[in-house]
């Protein structure tokens, strides 16, 4: 067999996180294989620098698309380009389902004998299931998280592997005493963990609320440790636009500390996202709060979106909230405020609540083996193929 060719393209820190994971398990099944990609620091950590800059793609919502449009389009054109200059066997495409749709369809075009692998598909079980038949006519193999998929590209003959959830596979438990201890927080303090996001439209939609949020409740508290951390790649525009945060809270954006702060805190608030998996992982109660654009807001709850809720915790749930959201309108620094004063006067009602979160994530979970471990296996038998595809074909 000859060495495998794989590009690992990931536009989102999420992504980008769980590439680098694949190439990881791929590298210890075949130590040679030749791994480009197009990615973050995460990608960049295992030696993949990223051919082209995928920055403007921190953006959020149907409106704030179009206005990025333009960019969207050039760096499309630019990865496609990138890929094809590479001539990988695999191209692994990584969540971000408007932006790798657009990429799938200019690597096809233009070199459709490179297979294409989706990692994590668009969530047709909750929006839009018309994207299922989109998907299934420009990749080859879709790598997905659930079972519940799967039904919905069974008609259009998309080959199909359920990987699970690969926030629930990376079996990072955080170090609770030792976060405690580097800032001087006895065990008898109470922790308030602030997730604002890792989009720049999250710091300036969700953020807000959120630090008024954790004001109030330190206002009503003063000896309660407020704990702030936006992520890396947003971390400086959180900072500006939140100056006097370090006055009365620690701010951090250290990814090698995140799960410790998660499994110190009594309580969580939260931007919707992977996060909130992870911070069930960790066992920590929380509280979710999201707001999009209007446009965006209208068209999904009118057209687009099927669920009652966002918060996959709560999806799996037969669609009840078993994690409390406070989205769009219901996005309100008073109520989040009171919700989180409630639980920590009420020591009974945070048990509870980890309860109900444990139950959930039971729900989520689809076996023993590691999401990335799954999808690194399936990746390289798509690269066998097509080597032995070529090879067949010149003979």
């Amino acid at each position: 067999m000859t060495t495998p060719r794989i590009y690992m393209m990931a536009a989102e820190p999420s992504g980008d996180l769980l590439a680098r994971e694949v190439v990881e398990d791929i590298r210890k099944r075949l130590p040679d294989t030749h791994i480009s990609g197009i990615g973050g620091s995460e990608l960049a950590s295992v030696g993949i620098k990223s051919a082209i800059d995928i920055s403007p793609l921190s953006i959020l919502g149907f409106f704030e698309g179009l206005k990025a449009y333009g960019d969207v389009v050039r760096l499309a054109d630019a990865a496609a380009e990138a890929i094809i200059a590479d001539k990988p066997d695999v191209v692994v495409l990584v969540d971000s389902w408007g932006f790798m749709l657009r990429v799938a369809q200019r690597v096809r075009l233009q070199a459709p004998d490179i297979r294409l692998v989706k990692l994590v598909g668009p969530q047709v079980w909750a929006t839009r299931p018309g994207r299922a038949k989109t998907l299934a006519s420009v990749v080859d193999h879709l790598l997905c998280i659930h079972d519940l998929e799967v039904p919905f590209y069974e008609p259009f003959g998309l080959k199909t592997t359920v990987i699970g959830n690969p926030a629930i596979s990376r079996h990072i438990q955080g170090d609770a005493v030792h976060f405690r201890q580097t800032h001087h927080m006895p065990a008898t303090d109470k922790i308030v963990l602030v997730l604002p996001g890792s989009r720049s439209s999250e710091i300036k939609r969700v953020a807000p609320e959120l630090v008024e949020a954790a004001r109030k409740l330190k206002s009503n508290d003063p000896s309660l440790n407020i704990v702030f951390m936006p992520a890396s790649n947003v971390a400086s525009q959180f900072s500006e636009a939140f100056p006097d945060l370090n006055d009365w809270a620690i701010v951090s954006s250290d990814p090698g500390v995140r799960y410790d702060a998660m499994a110190a805190a009594d309580l969580a608030l939260a931007c919707s996202g992977t996060v909130t998996t992870e911070l069930a992982m960790q066992d920590t109660p929380m509280i979710v709060t999201y707001k999009t654009g209007w446009i965006t807001w209208t068209l999904a709850r009118g057209l687009l979106y099927s669920k009652r809720h966002i918060t996959l915790l709560n999806i799996v749930s037969d669609d009840q909230e078993i994690v409390p959201e406070f989205v769009q309108t219901r996005q309100k620094a008073d109520d989040i405020a009171a919700k989180a004063q409630d639980w920590l006067d009420n020591p009974n009602e945070l048990a509870a609540q980890l309860n109900r979160q444990r139950k959930a994530l039971e729900r989520m979970k689809e076996g023993d083996r590691d999401a990335s471990e799954i999808a690194a296996g399936v990746i390289l038998e798509e690269a066998a193929a097509r080597s032995a595809g070529a090879i067949s074909h010149q003979s």
